[in-house]
């Protein structure tokens, strides 16, 4: 936790769901690690909150709030919200009221934080891009670094909120709906996305190469409750190989990146020596087509129990998973 009046950049991580459910979200966790690890940036977290505590806010006239100080979202410079996927939609529109900001990008200025989203859905941003200023799209380790950066030779109080969009325009990766205009077909199907602005046509995704290279946090923060995945996650590789059609992660996340063993081993060694966790999980689509799983699992598991550490190995397809992989995951107690 950082001292407000010591930093010069202040992030809201926004998931929109419960904290249950967003304190399980790997990807919250590395871009908190990341913002917190800068010098003058202060990252901290906002969940959604259940109707009890919403109807007490409103009643009260009390803003949404940080849970690491109890700042407002509305005194922050930046609010970054991940979007999962579409049924957090309403979800988003409801936190922005609740931190008394307007719903429309239109309606908001300078004085107001930048709301940026992020993730999966950011691919089609369209059905809520009159809402947000900005979206990353692709990997957000250095994307958001980038952004920071950007942040760091001015103010809120100094630049215009158009100002600062053509700035973020030319940072790879970064989709500023305001310079783009939809037209759509009799049917409702959109017909062209006209671009406004000259040498600003289309984005590209970010993609970081390296898994190795990039920042991951080995320092778990401690739920007070229990959570849907209750676990140190690391993840072991992005992307998959399989190409499934039907499968969103497996289309947006291309290409396959992978962490090496000892790369892995570090992180899993840290984070249950900084946490107490009792279970530890291989994050990736696929799991079992990681080249070294079976390896891997045995020295992770020649790690884990002197701890008492169980593995889980979810999103593994069945004909990968060998006997000596279920024996391996088994040793400890029995998990997914």
């Amino acid at each position: 936790i950082k001292d407000p009046a010591s930093v010069k950049i202040r992030v809201a991580l926004v998931f929109p769901d419960t904290y249950e459910i967003g304190m399980s979200h790997t990807g919250l966790k590395i871009l908190a690690s990341v913002l917190n690890q800068m010098d003058g940036v202060m990252a901290e977290r906002c969940f959604a909150p259940l109707a009890d505590l919403e109807k007490i806010l409103r009643a009260n006239k009390l803003p949404l709030f940080s849970l690491e100080t109890k700042t407002p979202l509305a005194d922050f410079d930046i609010i970054g919200i991940t979007l999962p996927h579409e049924l957090v939609y309403t979800n988003v529109l409801n936190i922005l009221d609740l931190a008394g900001l307007p719903l429309l990008s239109k309606d908001r200025n300078e004085r107001h934080p930048l709301i940026i989203g992020g993730g999966p859905i950011a691919y089609n941003p369209e059905p809520i891009a009159d809402f947000f200023d900005a979206f990353g799209l692709g990997d957000g380790e250095e994307l958001i670094v980038n952004v920071i950066d950007l942040f760091r030779t001015s103010t809120r109080r100094h630049v215009d909120t158009s100002a600062r969009l053509l700035n973020l325009s030319r940072i790879p990766g970064t989709y500023i709906p305001s310079f783009f205009e939809p037209t759509y077909n009799p049917d409702g199907t959109i017909k062209q996305i006209k671009p406004l602005l000259a040498g600003y046509t289309g984005v590209q995704k970010r993609i970081v190469n390296d898994l190795d290279k990039q920042p991951y946090p080995i320092v778990p923060i401690i739920p007070n409750i229990r959570l849907v995945h209750d676990r140190i996650d690391v993840e072991i590789q992005r992307g998959c190989t399989r190409g499934c059609r039907f499968c969103q992660a497996g289309m947006i996340e291309r290409p396959v990146r992978q962490r090496t063993p000892q790369k892995i081993l570090d992180i899993a060694k840290k984070s249950i020596d900084n946490s107490g966790i009792e279970e530890l999980s291989l994050l990736s689509l696929s799991a079992g087509d990681y080249p070294q799983i079976a390896p891997l699992l045995s020295r992770l598991n020649e790690m884990c129990h002197e701890h008492r550490v169980s593995l889980s190995v979810p999103a593994t397809r069945t004909e990968t998973l060998t006997p000596e992989m279920i024996a391996e995951i088994k040793k400890v107690r029995m998990t997914g």
